[in-house]
């Protein structure tokens, strides 16, 4: 991580928490449960946090972390809530605010300006900018896009979570070096450990059949779900082995067509949302991170925490950082399903990547993230 030579303090003398952190909601994402393992974090290490939310609904609404004070705002978007952003800050009086996600940052710049200039606010970005604004469809989301450069100058600091999140986010805000920080997620997290030892969410994680390979993630172009297929087919042709991938989104069924076209349509399920991930990455024999893009994808690390053998596309961003240059598990090109899947012959089940990947995740802990976040923002 990178930090600043020089933190400063906010100027409310008489606040009521520490820090304010503002999310759009806890829909089952990264950002989302990354936000909250920090929360809890910040909690552990004597901060007073509040968590705004726009919209308290998702898939983690009920693990807030113990201590941290929750403020809904009700709002039905994160633009028409800009005033009770607004408001809610200013009369909570913290001494910093983080925000996450593009969207959510706009929001809370354009609050700052018009309710808590005083207060300093820093900007959590955890994806490629540049590769989103080129991928964007709707009018709404176009102009967020359109606006970082404009808007993320006005906050005192950007904290990416990698370091190719970084070198993005000053390409495209213009901004300069100093303005823009890194500090790698909070993942590696002890509960992770009590987590993988719950019944299996799948009945091949220990039926005693032919290896299981996983993969993890919304069902979207972002994740390249029909190369890790297309690998896989290829790998199955000279082993015997299955394919579950957990998660939901748009390309649902084109997947499925892909898949129910494939002479191996049986040793494939896409099992949908897995609320317990952690359960299978304990049990599988393998995990591939398929990405054409990534900001840094925690289900690497929590894979890598659950001693889970690991195979990733060298996309930007943040698995070359992860795996320490294919270290702790091989990198492949983005798309190349060939070379995916030999990759996954050579790891699947390997004994020495199951114990090389569970001392690298707790690089990633809670604790150093913490560390970092505090002396980028000052509290």
């Amino acid at each position: 991580m990178n930090l600043p030579t020089l933190t400063k303090e906010s100027s409310v003398s008489e606040s009521r928490c520490d820090l304010a952190i503002v999310l759009h909601d806890l829909r089952g994402g990264g950002a989302e449960r990354a936000m909250l393992r920090l929360a809890g974090g910040f909690v552990e290490a004597g901060l007073r946090v509040a968590l705004l939310l726009v919209r308290h609904e998702g898939a983690y609404s009920h693990d807030i972390p113990p201590g941290v004070d929750l403020h809904v705002l009700d709002g039905n978007s994160v633009l028409a809530s800009v005033p009770r952003i607004g408001r809610t800050i200013r009369n909570l009086g913290p001494r910093a605010v983080l925000s996450a996600l593009t969207h959510v940052n706009i929001a809370v710049v354009l609050a700052k300006l018009a309710y808590f200039p005083q207060i300093p606010t820093f900007l959590s970005e955890r994806n490629q900018i540049s590769e989103k604004r080129a991928t964007a469809k709707g009018l709404r989301e176009k102009l967020t896009f359109a606006l970082v450069p404009a808007l993320y100058r006005r906050a005192q600091g950007i904290v990416a979570v990698s370091e190719g999140v970084a070198a993005d986010v000053r390409q495209i805000g213009r901004l300069r070096t100093n303005r823009v920080y890194y500090v790698h997620n909070p993942v590696f997290d002890i509960s992770i450990l009590a987590r993988a030892t719950e019944p299996a969410p799948h009945p091949w994680l220990d039926d005693g059949g032919p290896p299981v390979i996983i993969a993890v993630g919304r069902l979207h172009m972002q994740k390249d779900f029909a190369t890790l297929c297309e690998a896989f087919f290829r790998f199955r042709e000279r082993a015997e082995a299955r394919l579950i991938i957990f998660g939901e989104g748009p390309e649902r069924a084109a997947l499925q067509a892909l898949v129910d076209a494939s002479p191996y349509a049986e040793s494939v399920d896409l099992a949908g949302f897995c609320g317990n991930p952690f359960a299978a990455m304990a049990r599988a024999d393998l995990m591939v991170l398929s990405s054409r893009w990534e900001g840094f994808p925690n289900v690497l690390v929590e894979a890598m925490s659950c001693g889970c053998p690991v195979v990733a596309t060298d996309c930007p961003s943040g698995p070359m950082e992860i795996l320490d240059g294919g270290t702790h598990g091989p990198l492949v090109p983005v798309g190349d399903a060939v070379a995916m899947a030999a990759a996954m012959a050579t790891t699947i089940g390997s004994a020495d990547a199951r114990e090389r990947v569970r001392a690298r995740a707790r690089v990633f802990s809670i604790e150093n993230a913490v560390k970092g976040y505090r002396a980028v923002i000052g509290v």
